[in-house]
């Protein structure tokens, strides 16, 4: 019986299965969000999730030797935090749309929930308090755990896995599926850009200064969409689920390096001229990445302009051209992060556009 559902939860942290579990998740607590932070039972598993996965997976030994990994131990205590602030701000968020509903203003704005207090002695104290614990937690911990420091760098012995450092393990797992100057350059790039870019794309006052997801709906759930699926997921992937030579492991498998996938990596081209008409890849780049590069230009040319004329149409009439066109071109690069995983993960495709004589790849 242990085994078999050993076996399930390994299954369950299939790569593809996992992510399409993450984005169910996060659309379920926020469509139903009223259960969520309202009952107690279900929000008290919700909180309690990471906690009670990492308590019942700490007696497995496999799942132990990667847990207790000083560097790894962290990742844990982020996962539980990100779950209880994300639960935490919703329930103040609905309790807030209440307000609104009932004709109220926001707890944050009225004056009879207003708290205000000295800076000195309250404020003072409240933060002495806090560093206090703090430091205790820090010194504790520094001396049951030691710090993960290794020898210095050596050529002949190169660590399998051989992984970043945990703020850029996100970064790497995208290396996977995009071309180097994409995944390494262009992207975070446009995270930079995209979180420096929202004040000014995005001018709604509503929910300013007060906890609200009615008033924001779409845009409180894509950046939660961003935030957790496209980085918290990826930390915990390429933390907990990636192994030796870069596989994919359960939670509960044995990390052997000598576990061998077999995997054939092909571009669109390759599906289009060798695999459906049979015939060889046309010397010329142009011929032969025809079909990608038209498919490309249609999401990121013809998309924007057909998603403006519908889905999309309340943000075009509100935000004008050219910020709409940032912001959907954006989203667009957004979604393109978990269209690649899935088809690199299903049908091992790598590229839609791969024209190596120019370094150009997509």
């Amino acid at each position: 019986m242990i085994d078999l559902l050993r076996g399930f939860m390994n299954w369950l942290f299939e790569p593809s299965i996992a992510l399409t579990l993450t984005i169910v998740a996060v659309w379920a607590l926020y469509r139903y969000r009223r259960v969520c932070t309202q009952n107690k039972i279900v929000g008290g598993l919700i909180v309690a999730s990471p906690l009670l996965f990492f308590f019942f997976s700490a007696f497995d030994p496999n799942f132990w030797i990667q847990f207790k990994r000083p560097d790894n131990i962290p990742i844990a205590g982020m996962m539980f935090l990100v779950v209880f602030f994300t639960w935490f701000a919703l329930k103040l968020a609905v309790d807030n749309d209440d307000r609104i509903r009932e004709g109220r203003p926001p707890k944050e704005a009225d004056p009879e929930e207003e708290e205000k207090v000295f800076v000195w002695p309250d404020l003072v104290y409240t933060e002495l308090l806090c560093l206090l614990l703090v430091s205790i937690l820090l010194v504790v911990w520094s001396i049951l755990i030691p710090a993960p420091l290794e020898e210095p760098a050596n050529p002949q012995l190169t660590p399998n896995p051989s992984k970043a450092p945990w703020y850029f393990l996100g970064l790497q797992e995208i290396l996977v599926y995009f071309d180097p100057w994409l995944a390494g350059v262009v992207i975070p790039t446009f995270i930079i850009i995209g979180l420096m870019a929202i004040p000014y794309i995005d001018t709604n006052e509503k929910g300013n200064g007060y906890y609200t997801y009615e008033e924001r709906k779409s845009e409180i759930f894509l950046f939660q969409f961003g935030f957790i699926v496209l980085w918290v997921f990826l930390v915990f992937e390429g933390t907990f689920l990636r192994g030796p030579n870069w596989n994919f492991y359960g939670p509960y498998e044995y990390w052997d390096p000598h576990k061998l996938v077999p995997l054939t990596n092909i571009n669109l081209s390759e599906v289009l001229w060798a695999r459906w008409l049979g015939i060889g890849l046309p010397s010329f780049w142009l011929v032969r990445e025809f079909v990608g590069i038209v498919l490309m230009l249609l999401y990121f040319v013809a998309l924007p302009v057909w998603l403006a004329r519908g889905f999309l149409r309340r943000y075009y009439d509100q935000m004008g051209l050219m910020r709409y066109v940032i912001f959907s071109h954006l989203l667009l690069w957004m979604v393109m992060i978990p269209i690649k995983m899935y088809l690199r993960w299903t049908i091992n495709l790598k590229y839609f556009v791969a024209i190596p004589e120019l370094l150009f790849n997509i």
